[in-house]
């Protein structure tokens, strides 16, 4: 097993003492789900990071020292470094080094279980690698010119990058092809309300669908726990029902490539008609935790943050309801949800914990949020009774296929129609001119 040694390196003026912990922990969680036993830790605050080190040169030479006492054999840097800087560090610690994104990219390449993960890490490995090559091929720069040997080092790694970028092509065409069948997919599926788990990575989005559908999904207590979509159908009451399906999660400083390979999977959640950003409620730096997931949900234009101070209600392209999770590790679970809902009106409880079990059984379990849902589906398909002409068959088979009809009666040359019914097809009932009203 790797002994690894954590190195934080945060600007000065971005972050206090007990941010700079935080990050650092979560680093420690990352080594720990990559297989590394965790040595040590330190941090320097830069005023800017140095162009050859990224670290000061003196505080370089320290920690050389920190490394052979401690006896790792790995240093895992919380901030990405550039290839100049990863093998110059190299050479001057006498240790592997990674950054971040290293570790995240490992992590992944471990966990991916389906084709289509898999080609995205390899996807977003490449490109990690790409600008990374020289790095690789510094052992031929002893080579000199010559007949016979005039730069043999230059033109393999240019045959190396040739080779990089078809295959970065060829996976990028790919994962079009299953953003496609993805799609074909969702027209083919029975109709119902959809809604996608989205937020940081260990915020409880699995255990949640879980508990909501009683199936054995895979849970555990570690980073990227889940990195293939996973879809269920959820019972919500009230003779509703819900898709729902999981997400990868995300994570600070996550890579932009990363995000890049991952949108196939990703184009879920923006097919689907709700999402429900999970938080752990329970833990210190929800609030940092909530920015990181509106960011990336904001890049790939599901989510628009609103403009002015942090801390602003951030304006939803697509209806969000926020999750607060893990609700039975808080103190005062109603003083928190008092105080989270001036933020999030409609913020809601929830905890993989059975409703039973829970200490204040009326914020606990996701009774909660199975009621949401339920309101949503009834927003989203609300019960209308339609009158339509017997004579229009056409119309009444597109109601038939396009709702979910409860209940037919006719009477004087007239069909009325009681379903379930989206607002699109409402929409286009009342175009016709045929008869609508919305009820329970």
């Amino acid at each position: 097993m790797e002994r690894a040694f954590l190195v934080g390196a945060p600007r000065k003026g971005t972050a206090d003492a007990t941010k700079v912990d935080e990050h650092l922990d979560e680093l420690r969680r990352l080594a720990d789900t990559a297989g590394a036993e965790v040595v040590g830790r330190t941090y320097q605050r830069l005023e800017a990071p140095t162009p050859n080190l990224y670290l000061g040169q003196g505080k370089a030479e320290e920690l050389k020292g920190i490394l052979q006492e401690a006896g790792s054999t790995l240093v895992l840097f919380d901030e990405p470094l550039s290839p100049v800087q990863g093998s110059n560090l190299e050479k001057t610690l006498a240790v592997r080094v990674m950054d971040r994104t290293e570790v995240i990219l490992d992590i992944f390449a471990t966990r991916a279980r389906s084709a289509e993960a898999k080609m995205q890490v390899e996807l977003a490995q490449l490109e990690y690698l790409l600008p990374r090559l020289t790095r690789m091929w510094t052992h031929l720069s002893r080579i000199r010119g010559g007949i016979g040997l005039r730069g043999p080092g230059e033109t393999q790694l240019e045959t190396d990058r040739r080779a990089i970028r078809r295959k970065i092509s060829i996976l990028k065409k790919r994962l079009e092809d299953v953003a496609d069948h993805r799609a074909n997919q969702r027209r083919g599926r029975r109709d119902l309300p959809s809604a996608a788990l989205v937020g940081y990575t260990n915020a409880g989005k699995s255990s949640l669908l879980r508990a909501l559908s009683g199936d054995d999904i895979f849970v555990e207590d570690r980073l990227f726990a889940t990195l293939d979509t996973l879809t269920r159908e959820v019972d919500v009451g009230g003779g509703y029902r819900f898709r729902l399906t999981d997400t990868v999660g995300f994570i600070r400083k996550l890579p932009h490539h990363l995000v890049a390979s991952f949108r196939a999977t990703l184009e879920e959640a923006r097919a689907a008609d709700l999402l429900l950003h999970v938080i752990d409620a329970s833990h210190p730096g929800w609030e940092e935790q909530v920015d990181v997931v509106e960011t990336v949900l904001d890049e790939m234009g599901l989510y628009e943050r609103g403009s002015g101070e942090r801390g602003a209600v951030p304006t939803d392209r697509k209806r969000t309801v926020h999750v607060f999770n893990k609700a039975d590790l808080l103190p005062d679970p109603a003083e928190f949800l008092a105080r989270v809902r001036e933020r999030y009106p409609h913020a809601v409880l929830a905890s993989s914990i059975p409703h039973s079990a829970f200490r204040t059984p009326h914020l606990g379990g996701v009774e909660g949020l199975r009621s949401t849902l339920r309101t949503s589906a009834q927003a989203l398909r609300p019960v209308a009774r339609i009158r339509i002409p017997v004579e229009n068959g056409k119309l009444l088979a597109a109601l038939h296929r396009d709702s979910e009809v409860l209940a037919e009666s006719q009477m004087d040359g007239v069909v009325e129609v009681t379903a379930r019914v989206e607002a699109w097809l409402l929409g286009k009932l009342r175009r016709e001119g045929v008869s609508v009203e919305i009820g329970s």
